[in-house]
């Protein structure tokens, strides 16, 4: 003998097909957007995100600043002296040791603090 049990969620779905409330919405009969291609493990944020209108600014502070660091050298690329590269590196070390010890919003992030004397190096060597 076999027990057909339908949750109360499955029987609201069922009921709302069978009155046709999911007849006309939106992409009906179109696969689904990225359908075949590779996904990124925070696909589903990046998809969110788009989907409310979202800027990069609602980003938690502490994934702005870790993607801060990844671009660091386009960042001091921009700037004029050598002053300004320090300067800016050390506001990035002060703000990576508030990142580390938990003291910025968002998920942990374990960062290393930049040596200045390597970046402005470095920003020489690309001059």
């Amino acid at each position: 003998m076999a027990y057909w049990y339908e949750s109360s969620i499955d029987r609201q779905l069922r009921e709302a097909a069978e009155r046709g409330e999911f007849d006309d919405l939106p992409g009906k009969g179109k696969p689904l957007r990225g359908h075949g291609g590779e996904y990124e493990d925070d696909w589903w944020v990046k998809d969110w995100l788009e989907r409310e209108g979202a800027t990069a600014a609602v980003i938690p502070a502490t994934l702005a600043l870790r993607r801060e660091t990844e671009d660091l050298d386009d960042k001091v690329d921009r700037l004029r002296s050598e002053r300004e590269v320090r300067d800016h590196v050390d506001d990035l070390n002060e703000r990576i040791g508030k990142a580390n010890v938990g003291l910025m919003d968002g998920p942990p992030v374990v960062l290393r603090p930049f040596d200045p004397d390597r970046v402005v190096a470095a920003w020489r060597e690309r001059r």
